[in-house]
């Protein structure tokens, strides 16, 4: 976290998890992790900041980042893992990048993208801490997740998003530091 001055706080939510912990335990607090950093980089900016955009020709803002990540956990949990056939929440057909494209300056998109992204958090969280064991598994018939088009269990899913979000971290660090400099935790 940071202080008010902009500082970085030695109170830093991500530090001193579980050790020696079981295999459920490490991933979910992995994951954990990575989602906190989602929100640590993005504190405290307008939406100005949030969907300011990195370089031309890129659309890729912070903005365009929470409403990506809240799509792959729509995507992963809620279709793949629990089978629920509902709609993407910000692309289409017609605009397959809508996630980034869409993400233009007004405090109403931010709150409605976080929102988003709260709520298949949550979902997620539900999924995995009610899922009997890791050894479940969901459908990939699209190879949209890397299967190579069948299924997939909680544990490779969860290595998956890990994966997702930690690739997409470093795009947010540099997103981050354009703004405003602000680099670190």
């Amino acid at each position: 976290m940071f202080t008010a001055d902009g500082k970085p706080s030695d109170d830093d939510p991500r530090e001193n998890g579980p050790t020696l912990s079981d295999e459920r335990t490490t991933l979910v607090d992995s994951l954990r992790c990575q989602r906190l950093t989602l929100e640590m980089k993005c504190s405290g900016l307008d939406a100005e900041a949030m969907a300011r955009r990195s370089v031309e020709p890129s659309t890729m803002s912070l903005l365009g980042m929470v409403r990506h990540l809240a799509e792959m956990e729509r995507a992963t949990f809620r279709e793949m893992m629990a089978g629920q056939n509902v709609r993407r929440l910000f692309c289409s057909d017609t605009d397959r990048d809508g996630d980034f494209n869409g993400a233009v300056p007004d405090p109403q998109l931010v709150t409605e993208a976080w929102d988003a992204w709260r709520a298949e958090v949550d979902f997620a969280t539900r999924f995995v801490a009610e899922a009997p064991s890791l050894d479940i598994t969901g459908n990939d018939p699209l190879n949209q997740h890397g299967s190579g088009g069948g299924p997939l269990s909680l544990r490779e899913v969860l290595v998956g998003l890990i994966e997702e979000y930690a690739r997409h971290m470093g795009h947010v660090d540099l997103l981050r530091e354009r703004i405003d400099g602000r680099i670190g935790q």
